[in-house]
């Protein structure tokens, strides 16, 4: 088990900062849910609004609401019809920007992971957005939990940030959000995913139509 750096005293002032500038200092923060508890090593930064890539883009809506509240707070949201995903909200409360949880290594509660990921290696339990969540057993009905409260059984422990992260484009972004370099991740460390850039959507349209 990997042994933490002291807690930080104000984490949610921490966290009210621009999101490109927090979800960095979110690695190596530990993620806990029930007995499972995660590592964090790699995230993504999306800034509502101001950010083509963002759900909160266009406003909030009874999906996004939660994106332009308090910080530390969870957004999960269903993606494709198929997983969960995890979203650290920061930024002041009425100010939409969410930070990604991406992958993670597990570092308490290994049995209980192994059992949610029968079959996989130990390094992939959380190397994925989708895998961590499975892992972790957070689905739709976390949603809106305080991760800041320190009596909740799922939590965000923040920690003293590591001294150095590599960045670059994020995952599955397309259009003008595509070049935005706010996927950060712990340079060498196995959990990380590998990077995959957007495949544009196609389909077919009558002549003189366009696609999109």
């Amino acid at each position: 088990m990997v042994v933490p750096g002291p807690a930080l005293t104000d984490p949610r002032a921490l966290l009210e900062g621009p999101v490109d500038q927090v979800a960095p200092l979110l690695l190596g923060a530990h993620l806990v849910s029930g007995d499972v508890v995660v590592r964090l090593t790699e995230v993504e930064a999306y800034a509502g609004e101001a950010d083509p890539g963002s759900h909160a883009f266009r406003g909030p809506t009874p999906r996004t609401e939660v994106m332009f509240g308090r910080p530390g707070v969870a957004y999960v949201y269903f993606s494709y019809g198929m997983h969960w995903c995890l979203n650290v909200v920061t930024a002041p409360e009425g100010t939409a920007s969410a930070v990604l949880v991406r992958a993670g290594e597990v570092v308490g509660g290994l049995d209980v992971a192994r059992s949610r990921r029968p079959g996989a290696r130990d390094r992939d339990l959380c190397r994925g957005p989708a895998r961590l969540t499975r892992a972790l057993g957070v689905d739709g009905d976390l949603g809106g939990t305080d991760l800041l409260d320190p009596a909740s059984p799922f939590r965000l422990v923040l920690r003293e940030p590591p001294s150095s992260w590599s960045s670059g484009p994020r995952v599955g972004v397309a259009g003008a959000g595509a070049p935005t370099p706010w996927r950060f991740w712990l340079d060498g460390d196995p959990t990380v995913s590998p990077y995959r850039a957007a495949v544009r959507r196609t389909r077919s349209t009558p002549a003189g139509g366009s696609t999109t």
